[in-house]
C-alpha cells in the first residue's frame, strides 16, 4: 500500500482531512461575533495610558553615590536656609552695616587692581568690570565706594534713610554726566572699536550716556546736556536748591576763610539768647535725637555765630527781657510741659526748634504783678504764662485766674497698640475672603476710636466696602462700626472702629495744649480730641450758639461742665458773665455763688422763661448803644471804651463801661418747652437771630431731641451742633440733619458740627471730675463775691397782681386768646383739644374771653364770633398781662 505524506493529504481536496473544512467555515461567524464583542473592550483599553514599564535596576554603586550626593545637597541647603532665615530677623541697622562692609571690601579690591597690578582671580575680575564700566575714571571708583560705605556706617537707617536714597540718585546722575563728557572728550569711540578703546575713554557707562544724546541732538548739544546732568547730580548730592546756591557758596567761603562772616541784625540774634542747644543734665539722650550742631547745615552755622557774638560784652546789653516774648512762647511751653511730664516726644512745632527752652535772666519785679521765676515753673522749664497774672477788674479789684494745676493731668496718648495691628489683620482677612481688591494702608488712633484707611484697587467700587459693614463688625466683634467714604482730603475709605483700650481725655490736658495756649480769647473752651488725636477747642463767640443733645448717660452733662470750667479758668467776671438754667436742680448746683453769675442759678422753668425775656431786653439795649455810637460789634465798642476814645454825649451822666460776653446755658430745654413753649421759643429765636453782634451766646442742651423740643425755628437759628450717642436715627437727624449719632458708643463719644462745616468731626469729649470743679469754684469764690443784677426777675421781686377773676389761669387764658384770635374760630371743643383741658376749664376760659371782648356770646352749638383781628392780638395780650 502506498504511503501518504501530510503535505499530499493537505493538497488533495478529496482526502479525509479536507472533509473537516465546512466545520471550520461554520465556526468563523461565531469567532467574528466574539471578536466584535471584544472590540469595545479593546478600544477602551487603548484609550487608557499604558502602564509604565519598570526601569531597569541600576547598579548599587550608582545608587549609593546618588544618595550621598543628595544628602550633602540637602544638608548644605538647610545650612544656608538657616542663615537666610536668621538674616530676616536681623535689625535693619545690622543689615546696612553688612552692606557697608561689603562695599568697603570691594573698595579695597578695586583699589588694589586699579592702582596696582591685580592679584588673584577676584582682583582680576573686579578690575575688569570696573575698568569696563568706568573707563579712565576707574581709579576714582575706590574713593566712591569708600564714601558710600562710610555713610552707610554712620547713617544705617531711621531719619537718614531717605537721605541715603537721595545721595545714591545724585551720585548716579553725576557719574553718568561726567563719564559721558569724558567719553566725548576722548573721541567718542563706538562699541565696535574694541574693548581697549572703550576702556581708554568713558567706559560702557560713558558710552551709554553720550551715544543716545549724540544721536538725538548732535555732539555740540550733547555736551551742555551732559553738563546739566552733572550739575543736577551735584545739587542732589549736596541737597542744595538752585535758589540757595549763593548762600551755600558764601558759607563755603566762610569755612575756607576766604569770605568774612556776615553780620546779623540784633533783633535776629537776640531770641537765641533764650535757647540752648546743650541738653540738660537730667535729659534723656533718646528724647533728643539731634542738636543744632548735628544738623550740619547753614542754620546750625548761623546760630553758632550768633551765640559766639552774644557772648561778647558789647552784645550783653542787647538781650531783651524773656517775659516780653512770653505770649509767643506760651504754646511752646505747653508742648514742652507734656513732653517733660510724660517723657514722650514733643509736637513737631517744638521738635523743629531743635533745642529746649532755657531761662538765662530773671525778669524784673513789676508793681502789682508777682514775678514768676524759673524755679517756680513746673519741671524747671518755661515761665508761667501771662494768664496767671493778677488782673485788674473794674473798681481796682485784683483777680487771679485759677491755676491749671487744679486740673488733673491725663496719661500719655498711644499712637499704636497690639490691638490695632490685630484689627488691621482682621480687616485684611475680611477683604480677602470676599475677594475685594483693597488693602489697609494705615490708621490714625484717637482716644476712643481708630480710623483705618482702606485704599481700593483699580475698578473697585466704594460700595464693595460699605456693603461689608456688617461683616467687618462681625470680624472685629463690635456693632459700632462707622464707614466714611471717602475720608475728607484723602482718596481712601475710612473704617472707624472703637478701641478696646480706651483712653481718658481730661480737660486739664486740653487747656494745657498748644492750641489753648496760643488763643487767649476768653470764650475759647475745651471740647475733646478727634480720631486723629488732635485737640479740639471751640470759640463760643464764633459758633455763635450751639445745640448739645444726646441720650441719658452719653456725656452731655460732662460737656456742659467742661464748657463752664473752661470759662472759669480762662476768663474774669469782667470778661464773661453767665446765666445758668438748671430745671433738674442737681446738674449745675456746684457753680452756685461764682462771681461770673448775673443771677442765682435758675431752677424754676417759669422763671427761666422770664430770664430769657430779660436777655432779649439786654440784647436790645446793647444794640441801641451800638447804633448810637456807630459800631457793628460789641468788641469794637469795648475796644473804644477801654482806649478812652468813646465819650458819652454832652449833658449825660452815664459812665460808659465795656459790655462783657453773656453766656446763657440751658441744661434741659425740654423742661422749659413743656411749661411755656411759646414764650421760650420766641425768646430763644429772638436771641439766636440777633444776639451774635451783641456778645450774647446760647448753649442749649437736651436729652430729648424730638421735634416738639428742638423745633424748626430753633434749629434754623442755632448753627452749631454737638450730638452725643442717640437711641434712634430720627434723633440724630433732628440734631445733625443727618444720621450718624445712633452709631456712637457713648461715654463722651460725639459728633461735632460747627458753623460752616460740611461734615461733622468725630471726637471724644473731655471729662472733668467733681473734685476739680469744686477746687476751681472755690478759687473763684475766694477771689470775688458774686454780685447779681437786680433787674433780672427770677424770684426775689414782688409778685405780680393778677385779676382775682382770672386766678391762676392767666397762662392758659393767654394761650386760649392766641389760639382763638389766630384761627378766628371760637369753639369750646377746640380749646379742649388744643390746650388739653376739660370741658369745665375750656368753658370758663371762653367766658373770660367773652367778658373781655375777645369773643361774642354763645349761640347754642355754633362757634362764637371772634371780635378781635390778628393784628390787634399784641394789644390784647398786653392788656391781659397787665
Amino acid at each position: 500500500m502506498a504511503t501518504r505524506t501530510p503535505g499530499a493529504a493537505a493538497r488533495n481536496p478529496k482526502s479525509g482531512p479536507a472533509k473537516k473544512a465546512p466545520a471550520k467555515k461554520a465556526a468563523a461567524p461565531a469567532k467574528k461575533a466574539a471578536t466584535a464583542k471584544k472590540a469595545p473592550a479593546k478600544k477602551a483599553a487603548a484609550s487608557r495610558p499604558a502602564p509604565p514599564q519598570a526601569p531597569a535596576r541600576r547598579p548599587i554603586l550608582f545608587r549609593a553615590v546618588r544618595a550621598v550626593w543628595l544628602g550633602l545637597a540637602h544638608a548644605v541647603g538647610a545650612v544656608f536656609r538657616g542663615f537666610g532665615d536668621g538674616a530676616k530677623n536681623l535689625d535693619p541697622a545690622h543689615r546696612k552695616d553688612g552692606v557697608a562692609l561689603l562695599l568697603l571690601a570691594l573698595a579695597l579690591v578695586t583699589a588694589a587692581g586699579t592702582w596696582f597690578s591685580p592679584q588673584g582671580w577676584l582682583g582680576e575680575a573686579a578690575t575688569a568690570v570696573v575698568s569696563g564700566l568706568f573707563g579712565r575714571l576707574d581709579v576714582l571708583v575706590p574713593f566712591l565706594l569708600l564714601a558710600v560705605s562710610v555713610r552707610l556706617m554712620r547713617h544705617p537707617g531711621g531719619p537718614d534713610q531717605d537721605a541715603n536714597g537721595r545721595v545714591a540718585v545724585g551720585l548716579s546722575a553725576l557719574a553718568l554726566g561726567v563719564l559721558g563728557l569724558v567719553h566725548i572728550g576722548c573721541g567718542a569711540p563706538a562699541m565696535g572699536s574694541g574693548a581697549s578703546k572703550i576702556r581708554a575713554a568713558g567706559g560702557i557707562l560713558g558710552w551709554a550716556s553720550s551715544t543716545p544724546l549724540m544721536a538725538a541732538a548732535g555732539p555740540l548739544l550733547a555736551v551742555p546736556l551732559l553738563l546739566l546732568l552733572s550739575f543736577f547730580g551735584l545739587l542732589v548730592v549736596t541737597a542744595t536748591p538752585v535758589n540757595r546756591i549763593p548762600e551755600r557758596l558764601r558759607l563755603l567761603g566762610e569755612k575756607l576763610g576766604v569770605v568774612e562772616p556776615a553780620e546779623l541784625p540784633e533783633d535776629e540774634a537776640a531770641p537765641d539768647r533764650e535757647y540752648s542747644t546743650a541738653p540738660p543734665e537730667d535729659a534723656d539722650p533718646d528724647a533728643m535725637p539731634f542738636t543744632v550742631e548735628d544738623a550740619g547745615d547753614e542754620v546750625g552755622a548761623r546760630r553758632r555765630r550768633r551765640r559766639k557774638r552774644l557772648d561778647e560784652p558789647e552784645h550783653q546789653a542787647a538781650v531783651p527781657d524773656p517775659f516780653q516774648t512770653r505770649d509767643i512762647a506760651a504754646g511752646v511751653a505747653a508742648d514742652l510741659d507734656g513732653a517733660l511730664t510724660y517723657g514722650v516726644p514733643a509736637s513737631p512745632a517744638v521738635a523743629s526748634m531743635l533745642h529746649q527752652v532755657k531761662d538765662h535772666t530773671a525778669p524784673p519785679e513789676e508793681p502789682g504783678v508777682p514775678a514768676a521765676r524759673a524755679s517756680d515753673a513746673p519741671d524747671g522749664h518755661s515761665p508761667a504764662p501771662a494768664r496767671m497774672e493778677q488782673l485788674q477788674l473794674s473798681g481796682d479789684i485784683s483777680y487771679a485766674l485759677p491755676s491749671l494745676e487744679l486740673l488733673e493731668r491725663g496719661g500719655p496718648a498711644k499712637a499704636r497698640s497690639a490691638l490695632n495691628d490685630e484689627v488691621v489683620a482682621q480687616l485684611t482677612g475680611v477683604m480677602t475672603e470676599f475677594k475685594v481688591d483693597a488693602r489697609v494702608t494705615g490708621f490714625t488712633r484717637g482716644p476712643t476710636v481708630t480710623r483705618y484707611e482702606v485704599e481700593l484697587g483699580p475698578a473697585v467700587k466704594v460700595e464693595r466696602i460699605t456693603a461689608l459693614a456688617k461683616n467687618i463688625a462681625y470680624a472685629v466683634a463690635t456693632p459700632d462700626v462707622r464707614i466714611i467714604s471717602p475720608i475728607p482730603g484723602k482718596s481712601a475709605v475710612g473704617v472707624e472702629i472703637p478701641n478696646r483700650d480706651r483712653e481718658m481725655v481730661t480737660l486739664g490736658d486740653l487747656l494745657r495744649s498748644r492750641t489753648a495756649a496760643e488763643d487767649t480769647h476768653p470764650m475759647v473752651v475745651g471740647m475733646g480730641k478727634d480720631v486723629e488725636g488732635h485737640t479740639v477747642m471751640a470759640n463760643l463767640a464764633k459758633m455763635p450758639h450751639v445745640l448739645v443733645a444726646g441720650a441719658t448717660g452719653a456725656g452731655k452733662s460732662s460737656c456742659i461742665n467742661c464748657l463752664i470750667t473752661s470759662v472759669l479758668v480762662r476768663a474774669t467776671p469782667d470778661e464773661v458773665r453767665m446765666v445758668l438754667v438748671d430745671p433738674k436742680r442737681v446738674e449745675l448746683t456746684a457753680y452756685e455763688g461764682i462771681p461770673h453769675l448775673i443771677t442765682p442759678i435758675i431752677t424754676n422753668p417759669k422763671k427761666a422763661a422770664e430770664a430769657l425775656q430779660w436777655v432779649v431786653r439786654e440784647m436790645d439795649m446793647r444794640y441801641d448803644d451800638l447804633a448810637a455810637f456807630g459800631f457793628r460789634h460789641v468788641d469794637d465798642f469795648n475796644a473804644a471804651v477801654r482806649s478812652g476814645t468813646l465819650k458819652p454825649p454832652l449833658g449825660s451822666e452815664r459812665e460808659l463801661t465795656p459790655y462783657p460776653y453773656l453766656l446763657v446755658i440751658v441744661d434741659e430745654l425740654a423742661d422749659l418747652m413743656m411749661v411755656a413753649p411759646r414764650d421760650v421759643e420766641d425768646s430763644v429765636v429772638r436771641i439766636t437771630q440777633l444776639a451774635r453782634a451783641a456778645g450774647i451766646h446760647l448753649v442749649l442742651a437736651t436729652q430729648r431731641p424730638s421735634v416738639d423740643v428742638v423745633t424748626g425755628l430753633i434749629k434754623a437759628n442755632v448753627p452749631s451742633r454737638l450730638a452725643f450717642a442717640t437711641s434712634a436715627m430720627a434723633d440724630s437727624r433732628v440734631i445733625l440733619d443727618q444720621p450718624g449719632a445712633e452709631k456712637l458708643i457713648g461715654k463722651g463719644d460725639a459728633l461735632f458740627l460747627p458753623m460752616g462745616a460740611s461734615k461733622p468731626v468725630r471726637m471724644q469729649g473731655a471729662f472733668v471730675t467733681e473734685a476739680e470743679i469744686a477746687k476751681v469754684v472755690q478759687h473763684c469764690k475766694d477771689q470775688l463775691t458774686a454780685r447779681y443784677r437786680e433787674d433780672v426777675v427770677v424770684g426775689g421781686g414782688p409778685k405780680k397782681e393778677i385779676d382775682e377773676e382770672i386766678g391762676d389761669d392767666l397762662d392758659l387764658l393767654i394761650q386760649a386768646a392766641e389760639l382763638v384770635v389766630s384761627t378766628q374760630f371760637g369753639s369750646t371743643s377746640m380749646l379742649q383739644r388744643k390746650l388739653r383741658v376739660g370741658f369745665a376749664k375750656a368753658g370758663r376760659l371762653m367766658d373770660l374771653m367773652e367778658s373781655r371782648g375777645i369773643v361774642g356770646p354763645s349761640e347754642g352749638s355754633k362757634a362764637r364770633d371772634v371780635l378781635i383781628k390778628p393784628d390787634e392780638l399784641d394789644a390784647v395780650l398786653i392788656t391781659l398781662r397787665s
